[in-house]
């Protein structure tokens, strides 16, 4: 069964560092593909237009895998800063590339190592930076 992605809204400037990023990546790097294939389809605001409730880089998100129902926090960053710690997961991460732009209440399918998808629902943003204030972070 096809789904439909949800919109995905991205700050002008994540775009910025997410492009000049993946210019600097050889082009067979794990999960370069995705990520441009959803960087091309965004809409794209500034940092201080960015709503509230749409997951942004640093960004931390609360979501629940629906067919175990098991809630997980996880901060959206850089590569650089995926530091193997279990709160954290790179935009390159399937994970991560999946949930850049979301809104809260956006449900989406996410590959599972296992073969069978995974139906991913954001419940909430407990920490976004423009949110917060932190427009040139």
């Amino acid at each position: 069964m096809a789904t439909t992605k949800p919109a995905i809204t991205l700050s002008a400037l994540d775009m910025d560092r997410l492009e000049t990023l993946m210019e600097k990546l050889p082009s067979n790097f794990s999960g370069l593909q995705a990520l441009e294939a959803e960087l091309n389809r965004a809409d794209v605001l500034e940092p201080h237009e960015m709503p509230a409730n749409v997951v942004t880089m640093n960004s931390t998100v609360r979501f629940t895998l629906l067919e175990s129902d098991k809630s997980q926090t996880l901060t959206l960053v850089y590569p650089k800063e995926a530091d193997g710690s279990p709160d954290k997961v790179s935009v390159f991460a399937p994970v991560g590339t999946a949930l850049l732009g979301l809104r809260e209440g956006d449900v989406f399918e996410l590959p599972s190592p296992a073969g069978k998808p995974v139906t991913v629902r954001v419940d909430a943003i407990t920490y976004q930076p423009e949110s917060a204030g932190e427009l040139h972070r």
